[in-house]
């Protein structure tokens, strides 16, 4: 018995100062979560800044019509059969449902850029794809702001209104015209003379710069970077420019990765949160999976047989635009952070 006592009076010191140690761990865990929320934010400009790049004016006045309505059918349908799964088939809160079928609309233009890198693939195909990959981001960002809005305005009981609805709509429209500025501001810093490290140095000054901006107005920075990029593009002799930040962004989007993975709380996956009426998070995530791969199919066909694009182009095109990362990620952390508490984790998540 005394050496029982003896072995007790040692292990409780040892684990009261194992359990105060994996306290303080946590507690840093989240300061560095906390800390790095702005990473979201600079990782979407620098991907949205990238995207700019194909939307060059000569190709589009050759096909920008055919363009739009492919990516408006293949959006659109996606967000509108993720809303009817989780708003009238699974019962999930408008909040929720609304913002989440908006997100459905989203792509991931880098790892489709990537792919065609690394293949070296062209044609109509690959054409008809990257202008749709970076049109889609447009609509994703539209519809976005307006889901958060009546998010809001469900949660808050306030009722839905036109100016409600009609300013996030506004204030993106603002933010574009404030990109594009700073695109051909960033023209005129950059002339043929300057060295390729000085024009990186500007371009990344000026894109954090405007981070800054969109930051303190508490909008999201993609669609005027986008704009920056489409300005800059249209009016500068090169594209040198897009390669030299195509090699610098890696270890953002790896840090901005990192952060979401010390976000994502696997426990939630299995457990049935009450704030989305006991449905778990993973039978959401795995029908949000297979109806969003659904109605972006459906969409890329209907759009292209209406525009009577190559049938290789209408069989295929839904299937290169199943990945989903970072834009879509980092509209989650914005989601997550302007809905807050477990509904904000649960979406993000």
């Amino acid at each position: 018995r005394l050496a029982a006592l003896f072995l007790l009076a040692l292990l409780l010191p040892a684990a009261a100062a194992a359990e105060k140690t994996e306290e303080r761990v946590a507690q840093g865990i989240e300061s560095v979560i906390d800390g790095m929320d702005f990473i979201a934010d600079i990782a979407l400009a620098f991907i949205a800044f990238s995207t700019g790049e194909f939307f060059k004016f000569d190709t589009l006045k050759k096909s920008g019509a055919k363009v739009m309505i492919i990516t408006v059918f293949e959006a659109i349908l996606a967000s509108v059969l993720v809303f009817v799964l989780t708003f009238w088939v699974l019962r999930l809160p408008l909040s929720f449902s609304v913002v989440l079928a908006a997100l459905a609309s989203a792509t991931a233009p880098a790892s489709t850029m990537m792919t065609i890198r690394q293949t070296g693939a062209r044609g109509d195909f690959v054409d008809t794809l990257l202008q749709v990959v970076a049109l889609d981001d447009v609509v994703g960002l539209v519809l976005y702001s307006v889901a958060i809005s009546v998010a809001l305005a469900s949660r808050n009981g306030s009722g839905f209104t036109f100016g409600a609805l009609v300013k996030p709509v506004a204030l993106n429209a603002v933010i574009m015209a404030l990109g594009g500025t700073f695109g051909l501001f960033m023209k005129l810093l950059m002339p043929s003379n300057r060295s390729t490290d000085n024009k990186l140095i500007i371009s990344i000054a000026l894109l954090f710069s405007f981070c800054g901006v969109c930051a303190l107005l508490d909008v999201s920075p993609l669609l005027g970077c986008m704009a920056m990029g489409t300005v800059y593009t249209n009016i500068a002799e090169n594209d040198k420019l897009f390669k030299q930040l195509g090699y610098f962004s890696p270890p953002i989007l790896l840090l901005f990765f990192v952060r979401s993975g010390m976000s994502f709380r696997l426990d939630a996956l299995v457990s049935a949160s009450g704030g989305l009426n006991g449905v778990p998070l993973l039978v959401i995530g795995a029908s949000y999976f297979l109806v969003r791969i659904l109605g972006k199919y459906l969409g890329a066909w209907l759009g292209c047989w209406l525009v009577k694009k190559d049938r290789l182009v209408r069989d295929y095109l839904g299937l290169a635009l199943i990945p989903q990362a970072g834009v879509a990620i980092g509209l989650s952390a914005l989601g997550a952070r302007t809905l807050g508490g477990a509904m904000g984790e649960d979406l993000q998540t």
